[in-house]
Parts: C-alpha cells; structure tokens; sequence
C-alpha cells in the first residue's frame, strides 16, 4: 500500500501533496498555537502588559506564517497566480473560508507583534501601534479566535478528502487544535526563555507547564479516538490502520510521534535545569512536526 503519491480525492482531478504542505500544515499549527497560548495566559492573568511571552509568541506567530505562506505558494503550480484566491470566495468552501482567516490573520499578528516589542521598534509606525494599544483586551480576543481558527481550519480542509480513510475523520480538527497549542506553547516558551531574558522557572512557564499536561491529554484522545475510528470503521478504514502498525509510517508515529512528541517532553518536564526545559520544547516541536508528516502522508497512502 506505501506507493507513490499519485493519486485523486474522487471529486474532480488528481492532487499531489508533497513535503511543503507538510510543512504549510507544521508552520500554521506553531503560529496559530503559539499567538493562543500566549493570548489565553494573559487574558488568564487580566495582563496586559508586553512580557517576554507576548513578544516571543508574537515573533513566532508572523514568522511562522509568513514562512508558511511562501511554502503554501511555492506548491501552487502558478505560483504568481496566487492573487487569485485572494479575491474569489466561495463561503461554502472550507478553502476559502480558510483564506478569509489569513488575511485577517496575518495583518492582526504582525500589529500585535510591534504592540509587544514597542514603538521603538517601527517608529514610523507608532501611530498605528498607539491606536490598536487602545483596543489592547478586544484586539487580543479577536486575534485568539482567530488563531485558534487557523490551527482549526487545515484540519477541516483535509478531513474533507473522502478517499482517504486516515483523514476523513471529524476528529481532525481537533487533533490539530491540540497539537498547534501544545507546539505553538513549546515554541513560544523556549524562544521566551532564549531570546527575551524570561526565567525557564518563571510565572507564565508556570502557567504553561501546568496547561502542558491536559493539552497532551486532548492530544492523546484525539489519536485514539482516530486509530479506534480505523480500527472498528469499514474494511477501506480498517486497511488504514495498518499506517499504526506496520511500515515506515508506523514507525514514524510510534518512534517520532509518540516517543520524540509526547514521551521525551513527559520526561523533561520533571527535570528542573534549563537543558531539560529546552530539550522539552525542542522534543514538543519536533513530535508535532512528525504528527503532521504522519497524517498527511500516511493518510494518502491508504485510498478508498
């Protein structure tokens, strides 16, 4: 069954997703994750103030998607036709209702980031920052809504693709709510500690160690539950459950997913040291990454 990934969704012509969809998928997971995690600690906490958490989340949030957008464009087979989609919506596709989020999105996250580091950072944008710094608390809501629509959304995309057993669950969704908060988390904490001086012992690494436990919990239902759905599903979704048992892809998800996502960062947080703190996060990082490459190609493998 692990053949080539030539193949058709059985509505109206052949796709082909190779790796920077994967990545597309890993990129917009960390920034919708971090930029949530980030709001969620500080409406939590009723701060509004710029801590090394907001300026770290809010740095990996626009870059990450800003990187997962020129994955997402270089994949088009036109690529400088991607205008196109900006300006034809079709409010019943997942798509473009997709497409709606990012462009409200990414603008809102860049703001949100010059907010945090200051108008020192763009003096000639601090105008615009003093603006939006007077509509801090809504501006942050819509921005979490937002973000956690983005790492909703390519779950609903692809769950979307009949054909494919693996996919075609309605856990998907939020399977990558999930994992985008708890590597979205990882990342914003590890560049906090890293790069803006915050303590690995400190009161919002508090906070998130804490939220770390039931986001993995979530994350692990979400795997059951899918691997349950192929397991008990019809015969297409009980061939699927091969991708948990045998070949690459299973090694894949019980060596990267399991044990580099979930295993090492279980371990690393009974540790007190720094080195255990990063080797954590770097491990969150990297298992969700796996996760992804899991679904997608592993979930193409295996087709109706």
């Amino acid at each position: 069954m692990e053949a080539s990934l030539n193949f058709t969704i059985g509505l109206s012509h052949g796709i082909q997703w190779p790796w920077p969809i994967a990545v597309y998928l890993f990129l917009a997971g960390i920034s919708g994750g971090a930029m949530a995690i980030a709001l969620l600690v500080n409406l939590f906490k009723g701060n509004y103030e710029n801590t090394p958490l907001l300026k770290s989340a809010s740095m990996v949030a626009f870059v990450t998607i800003a990187l997962g957008m020129v994955c997402l464009v270089a994949d088009l087979t036109k690529p400088l036709a991607f205008w196109r989609i900006l300006i034809n919506y079709n409010l019943t596709s997942v798509m473009s209702l997709g497409v709606i989020a990012l462009i409200a999105y990414i603008p809102l996250t860049f703001i949100l980031m010059l907010m945090a580091f200051g108008p020192k950072c763009c003096p000639a944008l601090s105008g615009l920052i003093a603006a939006f710094d007077g509509v801090r608390k809504p501006l942050y809501w819509i921005v979490l809504i937002l973000a956690l629509t983005i790492c909703a959304y390519t779950g609903f995309l692809i769950s979307a693709l009949v054909r494919f057993p693996l996919m075609n669950t309605a856990v998907l969704p939020g399977l990558f709510v999930a994992s985008g908060l708890s590597a979205g988390a990882a990342a914003a904490r590890l560049f906090a500690v890293v790069c803006f001086g915050e303590k690995h012992e400190g009161c919002d690494m508090h906070v998130l160690h804490r939220a770390e436990y039931p986001i993995m919990a979530a994350e692990l239902f979400c795997i059951f539950m899918i691997a349950m759905a192929m397991v008990l599903g019809n015969e297409g979704q009980q061939l699927a459950a091969a991708a948990f048992t045998t070949g690459t892809w299973a090694t894949l998800f019980w060596c990267g997913v399991l044990g580099v996502g979930f295993a090492l960062p279980l371990i690393a947080s009974f540790g007190k040291s720094a080195g255990a703190f990063c080797l954590g996060a770097l491990a969150s990082i990297c298992g969700m990454m796996c996760l992804r490459v899991f679904i997608l190609y592993a979930g193409q493998t295996f087709v109706l």
